[in-house]
């Protein structure tokens, strides 16, 4: 669907024009709390968003196979569809976002040790609300990055016109 199109009820994407969308976030925002909480609630956030990532993967063969009937080439869209958003969604709403946070926070926290006289836990929760305040604005670019390196390699392979996400 391109951008600017008006959804309506019957071409919603549950995964990608509903509150289900910020369920691809979840290992961000465990990034963010990373200096705060035990690190299982941090991978914990990252099996909610490879679940997203999974779920969407598996709507869009979903709708190539029913999209493609029993047309010949039909397995090969479905499984172009499947991989397509999966590795999509895996770099632009896990990997690359969720290693920029962690990075990001990282980064926060020593050079707050090292600059300030600030308590610890006023660093962690300092570097929390970095982390949370710098997903809004990683979004875009990460997403065009990804579509730029998809399109320049492995679409090509696929010779595939449409994006799946």
């Amino acid at each position: 669907m391109g951008h600017g199109q008006e959804k309506t009820g019957e071409n919603v994407d549950i995964y990608r024009d509903t509150w289900v969308r910020f369920l691809g976030y979840a290992n961000e925002v465990g990034e963010s709390f990373r200096a705060l909480v035990p690190v299982s609630l941090v991978w914990g956030s990252y099996a909610v968003s490879t679940a997203y990532v999974t779920a969407d993967a598996v709507d869009k063969g979903r709708k190539a196979a029913v999209a493609h009937g029993d047309n010949p080439g039909r397995t090969t869209r479905v499984a172009v569809a499947v991989v397509d958003t999966f590795v999509w969604q895996a770099l632009a709403s896990v990997i690359i976002p969720g290693f920029t946070i962690n990075r990001m926070c990282a980064a926060s926290l020593y050079l707050l040790g090292r600059t300030t006289k600030l308590p610890l836990p006023v660093r962690k929760w300092t570097t929390t609300a970095i982390g949370l305040s710098a997903i809004p604005f990683i979004i875009t670019p990460i997403d065009r990055s990804v579509d730029f390196l998809l399109d320049s390699s492995l679409r090509k392979l696929y010779n595939e016109g449409e994006k799946h996400k």
